[in-house]
Formats: structure tokens, sequence, C-alpha cells
């Protein structure tokens, strides 16, 4: 039997808002529930096959009440357990559950709508195009947008998005394992009213590694909650990046077209291929005019990959951003661009797990 483990107690019945907090934070595979109150907690089961359909539910009662138990059975739940609790019967109901978890998993909404911004080198705006690709995408969605910003050694976003937050993605990082709903809401900032949450880097924190099951417990978490996700990277390919990189469905390299950015694009992507990522990488060519020295077509052949979207060297318009603490206005040429990014991302929507 599969080990289990107790991710959260709640004390009493939760109404149905916080009953799908509480499912997308957590995604339990089982539920103990007490029949205290036997409306109330069938009720709440119905809540939770509505929303997420095949998670196991145990009853639990301070009584053998025969009554109870034929009426939880009509309610299409088939475990029953009553004081005094017998560890023998205990193990007998998991190991139930576990055989119909394995013909047949819950369902757990979450998205793979997961987009790396990595730059060749430094300075070549990345973060710039994950604020304002993130932004354009929050203005897009029905539901919310994160940012999550993973260079510890020189995040901008918090800078650029004017984040005065004592919270960071190290807090996040430290509280992964243990995440709820109610300690994500006290970490993040929201933006773009209340539709886009943003994770800063906070404070330099070169020292500092996110483990890999940090990563993942993180990514689940914001998977679950949300419609799409940027990551902005550093570029320095530190193992958690790589981590992050392993959980994107698209990776955008985000280059200029000068040498020293098209070489350490092109090692980039050698090293890429050799982690078998090279098929998720689209080219954002940044800075980009009709006069640059070396034209697209060259940047193409140079990285032997098609540039997915070029962006205008709008030095105005970032600069105006950046002095406002602001979003660069949409309707400028490299605002226009952001958005057509974020359209192509919005494209995929909520897929099941």
């Amino acid at each position: 039997m599969r080990s289990v483990a107790i991710v959260r107690t709640l004390d009493s019945y939760p109404n149905h808002m916080d009953l799908v907090r509480f499912l997308r934070a957590s995604a339990p595979q089982v539920v103990f529930l007490g029949i205290e109150s036997r409306q109330h907690a069938l009720e709440l089961a119905e809540w939770i096959e509505g929303q997420q359909p095949g998670t196991q539910i145990i009853v639990v009662s301070r009584s053998n009440d025969a009554g109870a138990l034929l009426e939880v059975m009509r309610a299409g739940i088939r475990e029953f357990l009553s004081e005094p609790f017998d560890p023998a019967t205990l193990r007998e109901a998991l190991r139930r559950v576990e055989l119909i978890l394995d013909r047949k998993p819950a369902t757990i909404q979450a998205t793979d709508s997961v987009y790396a911004f990595l730059p060749a080198k430094a300075g070549v705006g990345a973060s710039t195009l994950a604020v304002n690709t993130s932004v354009a995408a929050a203005e897009l969605c029905e539901t919310k947008v994160l940012l999550m910003d993973f260079d510890l050694t020189c995040g901008m976003v918090g800078f650029m998005m004017r984040i005065d937050s004592p919270h960071s993605i190290v807090s996040a990082a430290e509280l992964a394992l243990e995440m709820d709903e109610l300690q994500w809401e006290n970490i993040v900032t929201e933006r773009v009213m209340g539709k886009l949450d943003v994770l800063p880097a906070g404070r330099l924190a070169p020292g500092f590694r996110i483990e890999p099951n940090q990563i993942h417990h993180l990514l689940d978490f914001a998977r679950r909650n949300y419609q799409a996700i940027c990551l902005d990277l550093s570029g320095m390919m530190e193992k958690y990046s790589v981590e992050v990189l392993r959980e994107s469905k698209r990776i955008f390299l985000v280059c200029t077209p000068e040498v020293p950015s098209l070489h350490l694009a092109r090692e980039k992507l050698v090293y890429l291929r050799s982690l078998d990522l090279a098929d998720r990488v689209s080219i954002l060519l940044n800075r980009a005019h009709k006069r640059s020295l070396i034209p697209t077509s060259e940047v193409e052949s140079v990285l032997g990959l098609p540039v997915f979207l070029s962006f205008p060297n709008d030095y105005e318009a970032v600069h105006q951003a950046l002095t406002a603490g602001k979003s660069i206005k949409a309707n400028s040429d490299l605002g226009k661009k952001c958005r057509s990014l974020a359209e192509s991302m919005m494209a995929s929507q909520l897929v099941t797990a």
C-alpha cells in the first residue's frame, strides 16, 4: 500500500468557495469526512465529486449508526469507519481505496500553460518581455496569471513592478512542501486589478538553492490555481533553473541581433538539446529593427531555428514604464508585440492532469 500522509485538517465543514480553494491547493486523493452533521457531510461529498471527480471519500463516525451507514451508501460512498477505530479495518479500507485510485485516479484540473523566459545573456530584455507579456495575458484571462522570478542573483521583476514585499520566490520555496491557499495569498503580490499574481526574486540570494522537490510542489500548486504561469530565469542554467525548464511547456529563448547574444543563444540551444528540451524552444528576437547589422534571416541561420516573434527596440517606452513602475503602454509597438505573444500563449486552455 502506498504511503498515506495528512495534508490538511479542517475543523469545520467548508463552504463551497473554501472547498474549491482547498482542493486546488492540496489536491487530495482521499478525504476522511466526519458525519456529525449528516446533511452537511453528504452535501460536501457531492461538491467534492463535482469539483474533483474520482476523489475517494472515507466517512468517519463516532458511532456505528445503521441509519447513517445506509444513507452514506445511498450517496455512493462505500467506506464507513466508526469508533473505536481498528488499525486493521483502516488498512483494509485504504487498500480498497488504493485499488480504485489505481484503476481510475482522481481528476485534478491543472493548466499545462507554463512558459519560461530564458535570456541568451544578461541584458537582452527577457525580464521586460516576461513582465509585459504576463500583464497582457492577465488582461486577456478570465482567471488569474502567475509571474515568478527565479533569478536569485539579479531578479528585476520586483523593481520593474515596484513591489515592496518581504515575501519572494525564496519564501515560497521554503514553504513549498506545506503550502496551502492561505499561505500563498500572504506571499504573492497582486497586480492588474487582481488578475496577475507576482512572486519576485526578493533580496539577492546567490547562495540559496531551490531543491527539485520544491520546484515540483510549487509548480504543481500553481498549475491548479492559475490559467497561465510565466517564469523569468537568470540564464545561468542553475540546477533549479534546469528543473524549471523541464516543467515548462514552452521555453522562450530571448536574444538580440548581436554577435555575443547569438553566440550564447546557440550555446544554450546545444545544452538544451542535450537535455532533450530543444523541441520546446521558441526564439524571441528582442530589440530588432529594419537596419539591424544582423538581419532576422541570418539570426535564424545561426541558431538553426525560426524566429517565433520579433520585438522592436522601443527604448523610450521601456524607460517610461520603468520610471513609472508600470507596464509598457498597450498601444506602443512593443506593447502590441507583447500582447501578440500573450494571445499565442492563451490559445492553450485548462487541461486535465
